[in-house]
């Protein structure tokens, strides 16, 4: 696989980059080059935010279209990324180390799922209603499109979690600027690809890729009129500085350290629940930020919830992203490696109990980290605290269900939980005290049809369910 661009997809074309600047691609798995594209520079990016603002001008341009054309125009690129949805889960795996059964399902299948599902819920809504006006007359109440957005995707998900911006924008009639991150592009120019291939208009949608420097200057670009981003706390934290000083709107989806509450009627037959436990726990190789990463057991069964998921993490296979027998590929990147494991040496250092893992598999090639659980975590330790984003597990106990909840909400963090039980009744009434912004009963699945996103500082607002939409909507009331 060499995968190299020379163009960038601005104004609807392929137009030659105003840099020399390229991004070289890895592979994760076997550190051997892959790609290259084009890198944005500042003058890219004026050109792409020019041709998203004359796209949203235009009178009879895409935010003017009916919501059935929009629509239509919407199952286009569902469609195009269907046909495009083995080559794009096949670039992720490649970049990212996500093993390719799991791009399969969600790097191929999930933006399919979110933009289908924003088309129908565009047929389905109405931007202007008539009421009384309390002082007499009428008012109308119209939900117009808010203009051209930045949207901003990390690695870990690049096509999940742009669609999670793209989608509802586009329903809601907006044009867009897309910045990927430097270590997922080869998605993003296939994802190009797709929307040439529909009836999108030109300049509707731009995708520029490039660094942290480039996502600066474009979420503080003069002619952007909301910012939607996915990616980590502290640069989380400057993009709401620069938005808040633009009074500029913002959807900040960020870290997340969550807890995995196991009752003490919980079910823990592997046969039963490994599935569940894997895509609650360590999806996409611990790369996930809702993955809940502190598993709080019950002091009567503290030794049972160690014991079952070493058996579980000791029998995942670790390799090449590329094998569909993989469970467990490498980290995104080298420096995202050292990171990690960073982490398990405080871990070890801080005097948790290492049962499973700590060290790298023994493969000549690739960025991994061996799938590690910690026992005996104290819960105010860094492992237990800090957002590690690898396959790292930390056990950690409590006394009494008061004492669970405690413990789950005392943390920085509010994105993501579950809650292991087999009474899924007293399960949703523990789920109610956690304070997150989703949490899963015996699962974690998002749902496109449902609000995600978190409280503290996992982020601000929230993306998917009509509430995303509504999210790229400003409302005018007009009196009569």
């Amino acid at each position: 696989m060499n995968t190299t661009y020379d163009k960038l997809f601005i104004g609807g074309e392929w137009r030659a980059p105003l840099s020399t600047n390229r991004i070289d691609v890895t592979s994760a798995s076997t550190e051997e080059a892959i790609g290259s594209v084009p890198e944005a520079s500042e003058a890219d990016v004026d050109a792409a935010v020019s041709a998203a603002r004359a796209a949203f001008d235009d009178p009879a341009g895409w935010a003017h279209w009916s919501p059935d054309r929009r629509a239509d125009a919407i199952e286009e690129l569902a469609t195009q990324l269907e046909i495009r949805a083995e080559e794009m889960a096949r670039r992720v795996s490649a970049q990212n180390g996500m093993p390719i059964t799991i791009s399969s399902q969600l790097e191929g299948g999930f933006p399919l799922v979110v933009l289908r599902y924003y088309a129908g819920l565009l047929r389905s809504s109405s931007f202007e209603v008539e009421q009384p006006h309390i002082m007499g007359g009428t008012t109308v109440v119209r939900r117009e499109p808010i203009g051209v957005v930045s949207a901003i995707a990390p690695w870990n998900y690049p096509q999940t979690l742009a669609s999670f911006k793209h989608a509802p924008a586009l329903a809601a009639g907006c044009t867009l600027v897309i910045k990927p991150s430097p270590e997922t592009v080869l998605d993003a120019f296939l994802f190009a690809e797709a929307v040439a291939a529909t009836s999108i208009p030109a300049g509707v949608v731009n995708v520029v890729p490039g660094g942290r420097d480039i996502g600066a200057y474009l979420v503080g670009h003069p002619d952007i009129d909301k910012v939607a981003f996915t990616g980590s706390t502290a640069a989380g934290r400057q993009i709401a500085t620069l938005c808040g000083q633009l009074l500029r709107p913002v959807t900040l989806e960020l870290g997340g350290k969550s807890a995995a509450i196991v009752l003490d009627d919980a079910n823990l037959d592997l046969s039963v629940m490994g599935e569940r436990l894997f895509e609650s726990l360590l999806v996409n190789n611990g790369q996930t930020c809702y993955l809940g990463t502190r598993i709080l057991a019950p002091d009567s069964r503290y030794d049972e919830v160690v014991d079952t998921l070493a058996t579980f993490m000791s029998s995942l296979p670790v390799g090449d992203a590329l094998d569909p027998g993989t469970m467990i590929g490498p980290m995104a990147s080298r420096a995202h490696r050292d990171r990690v494991e960073g982490f398990i040496a405080k871990g070890k250092s801080d005097g948790a109990r290492l049962i499973v893992g700590g060290g790298r598999p023994d493969r000549d090639k690739g960025w991994f980290v061996q799938p590690t659980l910690f026992a005996e975590v104290d819960n105010s330790s860094t492992i237990a605290q800090q957002e590690i984003f690898g396959p790292v597990l930390s056990v950690i106990r409590y006394s009494d269900t008061d004492d669970a909840v405690r413990i789950a909400n005392d943390s920085d963090y509010g994105l993501g939980g579950t809650v292991w039980t087999s009474d899924p009744e007293r399960g949703r009434s523990v789920a109610r005290r956690v304070r997150t912004g989703t949490i899963g009963i015996n699962r974690y699945m998002p749902d496109p049809g449902a609000p995600f996103g978190g409280v503290k500082d996992s982020g601000i607002g929230r993306e998917l369910g009509p509430q995303s939409m509504d999210s790229y909507l400003v409302y005018k009331s007009i009196y009569a």
